[in-house]
């Protein structure tokens, strides 16, 4: 039988599983690529129907999988085109003070590189290294400095250096040479030596230590106990909380923040989830009289040698939440 007959006797329903074996992967892809949960999610839907609608002219000559992430990165690139990149409140400028009056207003959503929970981009694996590898790629440190690169470049890259494509493939994948991607890549990882994180800041603790330190974690914040909160922190912790541009640096400010303009944070609950390959929490506050609770904030953190060294609050529960599947009450 040959390719183009193959490709004819698939049904519709082997089409649907065959392109369904790929939807976390390509969700990754397009994660990094565009930097928001939902945007991927809607480029991989939209891969999948461009590849639903032209698969009857998939002539074979490259794999199937390539095939994907050839339209998976037209869509990427597509959506991108006259767009500014995603940014986490770091990007733009200095720590302020941990006072309501430097807080600001609101910046819209585009505005913001936003998590993604780690079921919809973490393969299923039973190589502790290749998940590894995953997870470190999805971090929101990582995937922040992505957005520094311009489109195309930032596609040699994840190709090249995450998926470990090899420079013809991309130049195929692509329609450019192998010298145009030896070149684009060369720029992008000058770009992403000065803007990712270095190594050191990239290391991880035991399963059974981490385990231990977010038990402590959730311990401390859950009783608003600052003393002991606090001492789980970096020197040099970083607080934010996109939508809003504000963000502290120090655990003097940490506890300011918390006890000042986040005081209505006491009491709260905490919900264990995980995003970007790192540790996170539903948080809900306490919601008037009766005990009850209201969804506040999507908590990440970011570990470093034992210490949190970034919590960031994302705000943006009305949408947050639900693709995290938490509950409107905990």
């Amino acid at each position: 039988m040959t390719q183009v007959e193959a490709t004819q006797a698939v049904t519709a329903q082997d089409l649907d599983a065959r392109l369904e074996q790929h939807r976390v992967e390509l969700t990754a892809y397009c994660y990094r690529m565009l930097g928001s949960a939902f945007e991927a999610e809607d480029a991989v839907q939209e891969t999948l129907v461009r590849a639903w609608r032209a698969f009857d002219r998939f002539e074979g000559r490259a794999a199937f999988r390539s095939w994907l992430y050839r339209i998976a990165t037209n869509v990427c690139l597509d959506m991108l085109t006259g767009r500014e990149r995603r940014a986490r409140p770091m990007d733009f400028g200095g720590p302020g003070a941990p006072d309501l009056e430097h807080l600001g207003t609101e910046r819209a959503e585009a505005t913001w590189l936003q998590p993604i929970p780690d079921d919809r981009v973490v393969p299923e694996t039973s190589d502790p290294a290749e998940l590894a590898a995953s997870r470190e790629t999805l971090r929101l440190a990582f995937v922040a400095a992505l957005q520094h690169l311009p489109p195309r470049q930032r596609a040699v890259l994840i190709l090249r250096e995450v998926l470990r494509w090899k420079a013809a493939e991309v130049a195929e994948l692509l329609d450019t040479s192998v010298a145009s991607v030896n070149s684009a890549l060369q720029r992008a990882r000058a770009t992403l030596d000065e803007t990712a994180p270095q190594q050191s800041d990239q290391l991880e603790l035991a399963d059974e230590d981490q385990r231990e330190l977010l038990a402590r974690y959730v311990d401390a914040f859950e009783r608003y106990d600052m003393d002991s909160l606090v001492a789980l922190l970096h020197e040099d912790a970083t607080l934010s909380m996109p939508p809003y541009a504000l963000w502290l640096r120090g655990k003097a400010d940490f506890r300011s923040w918390l006890l000042g303009p986040g005081h209505g944070c006491r009491g709260s609950k905490l919900v264990p989830v995980a995003a970007n390959g790192l540790p996170a929490f539903g948080q809900y506050r306490p919601s008037g009289p009766g005990g009850s609770f209201q969804p506040f904030a999507l908590q990440v953190l970011e570990i470093s040698d034992g210490r949190i060294v970034s919590f960031n609050a994302f705000l943006d529960t009305d949408r947050l939440f639900p693709m995290f599947g938490l509950a409107a009450t905990p």
